[in-house]
């Protein structure tokens, strides 16, 4: 039985931002994220489709960097080379390689201007069944 739209959970990461117009720039020009879903002055929330699903971020406002370097998200799915790919041709600073992890994944992390890590991953093609 398919569970109603209402009843579907969602993650929604939450992470620290230096500045809500840096952090809004970057994820916009460099990693696609083209819908501001709210903003006020310590709080922002964007939007993106990747390829038919949609990826939420929150931020919040601090004014503390160890904050925004110990924070993390890890987005999971099957499209994350064609995210590598959309991201190595807009020249996106501190992205790392596409490659399979020995834990069963292929991944590659983007630092975001703050110090943000946003981990992606899919299974690898050798883990696949």
């Amino acid at each position: 039985m398919a569970a109603a739209e209402d009843d579907r959970l969602e993650v929604l990461p939450i992470l620290p931002s230096l500045s809500l117009s840096e952090t809004q720039s970057f994820y916009s020009e460099f990693l696609g994220f083209d819908a501001t879903v709210f903003e006020d002055h310590n709080y922002l929330i964007l939007r993106r489709d990747a390829f038919g699903s949609p990826i939420e971020l929150h931020f919040w406002l601090t004014d503390r960097r160890d904050l925004c370097e110990q924070s993390a998200v890890y987005i999971r799915g099957g499209s994350i080379d064609r995210l590598h790919e959309e991201f190595r041709q807009k020249e996106c600073l501190h992205l790392s390689p596409i490659l399979p992890r020995p834990w069963g994944m292929t991944e590659f992390y983007v630092h975001d201007p703050h110090g943000n890590l946003l981990k992606f991953g899919r299974v690898s093609d050798e883990s696949r069944p």
